[in-house]
């Protein structure tokens, strides 16, 4: 059967009241970036309905990409007809041929957002539902749970139907919840934390940490491919790289071992909120976990966050770590995560860090350095570029190598 366009409900959107419009705009937009390599598409929201209108376009690739944009509770594809009824008879029952096996119960619904058609709900309900059951003799109609569904959406262009609903990737669409930034290491947490701020409708701008010559290119190209990963949910990330060896190096000089790290943290912490100020950020994410490593003891993050007042959300703070790698398979990222590329956080790591600093000491320890200066230099040397759904690193660099070879 040839479908003419894919129909996509609203997850969360329904409960927004004024706010409504805004939402399906940005689902809207969100949809447009993620499917940009489709040009023929044509794409109509309404209040209750974005409709994809196909062109010719193969549906498959389309609905892959589809599953996983924040804000779609689940979507169809669809098939138009005209408002001749024998016509709808004639297609509803090529689609139970296709979709239908025996044993499998259906029902019909109906949504009318043209009310000049001769037919109303329940008669359109009845009647294809008779002309469905006199070509499926002793098929079970099954109100509640039905094998299949067809919907029926009577509008003034024609009438259009379906059966396959397919689930989505529900919260809300990326952006509506406002703007902040991820603090993004190579690591497995990290991304899992922006894919779960993502799914609450936050904008989320990549910052990562990298330390030429102690961390490589390929380190830093892991990082955009980590980001690249996360575009599919809701379209364009921004990504923030930001220098840091003077200052891990300065550190490492001036500060006792024990307190390197956390020291280091609190320089983050700093950058990030100077680049969340200059960008109208509203927090900062990252992907710390309760007690998994020395940094992330109660005692650390109290001495870590002493140095801004800004919101620190942590999304995978209370999980295991299995229940990490388990969400980072599922949204693709684990194989990359683990990949051996240093990131400025190992390549400093101190054998033997405090796992419960103290925040007075550290404020000693740090009043020895030039903090406004070294945080100012490296500020000046902040390069932000835009990933777009797509966009790959990793492929590019083993192109780069091979050549070389």
């Amino acid at each position: 059967m040839e479908y003419t366009e894919i129909m996509v409900r609203y997850g969360e959107l329904s409960t927004k009241g004024k706010n409504r419009k805004s939402f399906i705009d940005r689902l809207h937009g969100n949809v447009a970036k993620v499917l940009k390599d489709y040009p023929d598409l044509v794409m109509r929201p309404h209040r209750d309905r974005l409709h994809i209108q196909l062109n010719g376009e193969d549906a498959q690739p389309i609905m892959e990409k589809l599953k996983n944009v924040f804000g779609i509770q689940t979507f169809s594809l669809s098939v138009k007809v005209s408002h001749d009824f024998e016509d709808v008879k004639a297609k509803a029952i090529e689609m139970m041929h296709e979709g239908w096996k025996p044993g499998m119960s259906f029902k019909v619904g109906t949504k009318r957002s043209d009310h000049s058609y001769h037919l109303d709900t329940n008669q359109i309900n009845l009647q294809l539902g008779d002309a469905i059951c006199d070509e499926f003799p002793g098929i079970d109609v099954e109100m509640k749970r039905p094998d299949i569904k067809i919907s029926v959406e009577v509008r003034q262009d024609g009438i259009y139907l379906s059966y396959l609903t397919v689930k989505g990737a529900g919260g809300l669409p990326v952006g509506t919840a406002g703007k902040a930034m991820l603090m993004l290491s190579g690591g497995i947490d990290s991304p899992v934390a922006g894919y779960l701020a993502m799914k609450r409708g936050v904008d989320i701008e990549m910052v990562h940490f990298f330390s030429p010559p102690y961390t490589s290119e390929q380190a830093l190209n892991k990082a955009k491919e980590l980001t690249s990963k996360l575009t599919v949910y809701g379209g364009n990330i921004k990504f923030i790289e930001v220098p840091f060896a003077e200052i891990q190096e300065t550190i490492k000089s001036s500060v006792p071992e024990g307190y390197l790290m956390t020291i280091q943290r609190r320089f983050m912490l700093r950058l990030t909120d100077m680049l969340r100020e200059k960008e109208n950020g509203l927090a900062i994410f990252n992907g710390e976990a309760v007690g998994q490593v020395a940094s992330q003891t109660l005692e650390s993050m109290a001495a870590i966050n002493d140095v801004t007042t800004t919101p620190i959300l942590r999304p995978v703070a209370t999980m295991d770590k299995t229940e990490i790698i388990r969400l980072a398979e599922d949204i693709d990222t684990f194989n990359l995560s683990i990949q051996p590329f240093e990131d400025c956080c190992t390549v400093f790591a101190p054998p033997s860090p405090k796992t419960r600093p103290n925040i007075e000491k550290t404020r000693k320890f740090e009043s020895s350095l030039d903090i406004d200066g070294l945080i100012e230099r490296s500020m000046a040397e902040v390069k932000i570029t835009t990933i777009e759904h797509g966009d790959h690193f990793m492929e590019q660099q083993q192109e780069d190598i091979s050549t070389l070879l």
